[in-house]
């Protein structure tokens, strides 16, 4: 039988709605959990225990009051640190900002208050989120409770290794190259980027050129389905935003699928190598989309293009520079390399950057004419070791080293589409090895479809790891 802390959140909350479980009482597990696991993964910035209590406290009473609950009331989410909470302190993990605290919650943020989450503390990022593994200057390494010598992922590192391990039962992300679907893979979790426009960005207009957007970090599919019904739509002001679905994503778990098309490679952008564990993932979930009747052939997708790495870098370095006040001397080497970069690069050298990407972009999305889903790997390889890309002193080759763990990730960020990473392989060693499924544009229902199908056919909610 499933502990009450491995319960799904949809779960929970249906408990909490018929008063068969106290939020306070829920809540207390989890703290204890962090008091006990989290000294040696540190999936944490912060823990507001007291605020937390509190919180639980009056939505344990709104229930005995029998008024009308939000989807998720009474249960425990942590935020990552790149995101605003009001009154909580926010670092980015940057000492340009160790002492910041936010005025007002994100868009996120006020979205899963509203839907009765109760906020629990702030999860571990890398500075700024840009690299793929949650290390940084300031708030320290972060560890995979499947092996505690290797990394959990990045940016939302604290995310996965807080879900996995049990210290929470779902968590907040954000995915501007992978930074959802890269800790998914590492810790054995189910995560997807949302579609371009499914998720406000406010109070701001985008992120990364509308690269990046927010989701959560899920051990269930019907989680992530329920969770985007309360975080999407369009909000006053947004630049752009994606049409909204025919019914709740929720009920899209468990719908009829049909036979779709699939492509699958495992040859990754720029010609990366794929260790064989990535490949062999790979192989085995086309073999099992084959099983569950989809039309599945290896295809070799148009994405290489010798200007990718450095367009994309040239849009994304910017964020090392444009954070409110930030300090270049207070900042690790690989964002100062990027900030000065951002600093030398003209609007000129920008905005073909930009262009050049969309042009790209049109080219890829193309593929979905003749295919319903791509099915790549997530990651190239299995989680790397603790400070595999920072040991690297060359802040040039910390990038070059990072790359080479996510040529999968990026691209779907690029075109706006949506992208999941399923854990479907575990190594002979019980590492989790991700599979990225790739949707059409505004594709979300689509993948969640498929995903709860892989999930009902090899479910990996149960599995645990070591450190739980």
């Amino acid at each position: 039988m499933t502990t009450l802390e491995f319960l799904s959140a949809t779960e929970q909350a249906a408990l909490i709605r018929t008063g068969e479980l106290s939020p306070v009482e829920l809540l207390e597990i989890y703290l204890a959990r962090i008091e006990k696991l989290d000294p040696e993964l540190n999936a944490f910035v912060t823990v507001i225990a007291d605020e937390a209590l509190a919180d639980a406290a009056r939505k344990e009473q709104e229930v005995s009051a029998g008024v009308d609950l939000p989807p998720f009331h009474g249960v425990p989410i942590p935020i990552k640190e790149l995101d605003d909470v009001e009154g909580v302190r926010t670092t980015y993990s940057s000492r340009s900002y160790e002492h910041h605290v936010p005025v007002a919650d994100a868009a996120t943020v006020t979205s899963l208050r509203a839907a009765g989450f109760v906020i629990v503390g702030k999860s571990n990022a890398p500075e700024f989120g840009t690299i793929p593994m949650t290390e940084s200057d300031l708030n320290g390494v972060c560890r995979n409770p499947w092996d505690v010598t290797r990394t959990p992922g990045g940016s939302s590192g604290g995310a996965g290794a807080a879900v996995a391990s049990g210290m929470a039962p779902v968590a907040h992300g954000s995915d501007g190259g992978g930074s959802i679907r890269i800790p998914a893979s590492c810790c054995g979790l189910f995560g997807l980027k949302p579609s371009r426009g499914r998720v406000s960005q406010a109070p701001g207009g985008e992120s990364w050129a509308g690269f990046s957007t927010q989701g959560v970090l899920t051990r269930t599919v019907r989680d992530s389905a329920a969770i985007l019904d309360v975080l999407a739509g369009y909000r006053t002001g947004d630049p752009y935003w994606a049409p909204p679905p025919e019914r709740p994503f929720a009920e899209e778990v468990g719908a009829e699928v049909g036979s779709l098309r699939v492509g699958f490679t495992t040859k990754a952008p720029g010609g990366s190598p794929v260790e064989p564990d990535c490949i062999a993932a790979t192989q085995g979930a086309a073999a099992l989309l084959a099983e569950l009747g989809h039309v599945v052939e290896e295809v070799e997708p148009d994405w290489d293009d010798p200007e990718l790495t450095p367009m994309f870098i040239s849009v994304v370095q910017t964020t090392s520079a444009y954070y409110r006040d930030v300090d270049l001397d207070k900042i690790e080497p690989l964002n100062r390399m990027l900030a000065e970069g951002a600093i030398a690069t003209s609007s000129l050298d920008y905005i073909r950057s930009l262009e050049g990407l969309k042009a790209l972009a049109r080219r890829v999305v193309a593929l979905w004419d003749d295919y319903d889903v791509i099915l790549t790997p997530t990651l190239a390889m299995v989680p790397p070791k603790i400070g595999w890309i920072r040991e690297q002193e060359d802040p040039f080759m910390q990038l070059a080293f990072a790359g080479a763990m996510i040529p999968f990730t990026p691209g779907p960020n690029i075109t706006g589409q949506p992208a999941a990473s399923l854990p479907l392989h575990w190594t002979d060693d019980g590492l989790p090895v991700g599979v990225q499924l790739i949707g059409p544009p505004a594709g979300d229902a689509l993948l969640f479809r498929l995903s709860a199908q892989l999930e009902a056919a090899k479910p990996w909610a149960d599995r645990r790891p070591p450190l739980s």
